[in-house]
């Protein structure tokens, strides 16, 4: 019996391949709106940040996400993405 393959996926600011599910991933709709994504599966252009606080400030530092979705991050997605990293830390 063959083992099921886990999907990999590349942090944004580290570049570290993980698991798909350690990571927690951003996404921007075909409308513009960028979010969290809490499940994984939302539609559109995702861009993955591991589960550390060192990894989100080194992404604000280096304004990694808007590279990855060539525009302009507002503070709401930040703060978004610090609450969802420490929901991950507990």
């Amino acid at each position: 019996m063959s083992q099921k393959k886990i999907p990999q996926r590349k942090c944004i600011t580290c570049q570290d391949r993980n698991s798909k599910k350690t990571l927690i991933r951003i996404v921007k709709n075909k409308d513009g709106e960028i979010f969290v994504d809490n499940t994984g599966k939302a539609n559109g252009r995702g861009a993955y940040i591991c589960a550390t606080k060192e990894c989100l400030e080194k992404a604000i530092k280096t304004r990694a996400l808007n590279r990855a979705f060539k525009l302009e991050i507002s503070e709401k997605v930040y703060k978004d993405l610090s609450e969802e990293i420490e929901k991950y830390e507990k």
